[in-house]
Parts: structure tokens; sequence; C-alpha cells
């Protein structure tokens, strides 16, 4: 399910069923661009789209096959997901091989980001940044940092970003020169007192 609120009041805008509840089902990440939200499913070929119209009035959710470089295996597939400043090509990342994609929205053809050779394997949350994609790998607990060619054809990794504060960390945002990662801390039971927190990184 996906569901939308207002941001002053807080009240429920809308709820959508975004895929069948047929097993198996996970509906991982999502991006808002100017003109659709977009969500990822780990175990499905699909993204699924919620468009926005001019006006911000919401359409009905819509399923795209995703299709082209990108073949799904068991295990967790696509997992995070971003957008270019102009919301026509997403950007994902395959979470079992390590690899990334664009994706163009409409059509779901992904064409895989040739890394050199390289991969980042249990690659969650994304960032795109100009062309500088951050890349977080929980279980290798650091953020992998890739800077992009024009075309987004292809991509060098150029650092690796570690922190003490890291443990499990799954996604990120940014603001201004920082970075701020949150650390799910799969490895730690959940009690009522189990802390969690936003480890807070300084931009590549």
């Amino acid at each position: 399910m996906a569901f939308v609120y207002d941001a002053q009041t807080g009240a429920e805008l809308a709820s959508y069923q975004l895929t069948s509840t047929t097993p198996p089902t996970f509906v991982n990440d999502v991006v808002v661009t100017r003109t659709g939200a977009y969500f990822t499913d780990s175990f499905k070929p699909f993204l699924y789209r919620i468009p926005i119209s001019n006006g911000g009035e919401l359409g009905a959710a819509q399923a795209i096959p995703v299709s082209g470089d990108i073949t799904y295996q068991a295990g967790f597939n696509v997992n995070g997901i971003d957008a270019t400043p102009n919301g026509k090509t997403l950007v994902i990342v395959q979470s079992n091989t390590g690899q990334l994609f664009s994706v163009e929205p409409p059509s779901g053809v992904a064409e895989r980001i040739d890394l050199g050779g390289a991969t980042l394997p249990g690659g969650d949350g994304l960032l795109l940044d100009g062309k500088t994609l951050y890349v977080v790998q929980g279980a290798s607990n650091q953020v992998s940092v890739v800077a992009l060619g024009q075309d987004l054809e292809t991509g060098t990794v150029i650092d690796t970003i570690t922190s003490s504060g890291f443990d499990v960390p799954t996604t990120v945002a940014e603001f201004g020169r920082r970075l701020y990662v949150v650390n799910a801390r799969f490895g730690t039971p959940p009690t009522p007192s189990t802390e969690y927190w936003v480890t807070q990184i300084r931009k590549v």
C-alpha cells in the first residue's frame, strides 16, 4: 500500500494498492518527480507509478514492466531509486547483482550503467546529486560514491565512505553539503528501548 498525506495538516489524502497481494512482492523505495511517484518492487519486475498532474491532482496507480538489460533473479532485486532533476530518467540499483541501471519512466526499459567491472552488492538507498550518485550498501556498512557519465551510460566508483556511526544503513538524504544516513540495525533485535539514529557525513 502507498499513502498520500497533506504535508501541512497530516491528513490522509489517498491510498493506493500498488500490487496484488499474491506473493512474492515487496514494494521497497520511492522517488517523487514533478509528474509522478515511482516505486520499486524487489521481487516483481515492475515499477509502480502514481501520476501527478500539473495542478497536483493524483491519477490511478500504474504498473510499468521493467525490461531491457536487467534480469530479475532469486532473492532481493531492485531496491533504491532516484531520478534526474527533470524526471525523465530514473536510476535504480539491483541489490543481488550490485548493478546500476538507468530507466525510461514511460517504457520501463532499463539500460545497465557500465561501472568498468565494479559492482555494488547489497545496494540500497540512492541519492543522485548532479552526476554524483551515492549508493548505500547496508551489509557492508558503507556508502559508495559513483561518478556518472554525462549520458548515464557509464560510471566510476571514486570513493567509499565509512563511519563508526553506521549500523546497517539503508537510505540517505541530503541537506547542503551534508548527507544523512538512516541506520536500520537489522542485526539488533528490536525492543521498546532499542536505539536508532541517523548518521551525518560530508559529501564527497
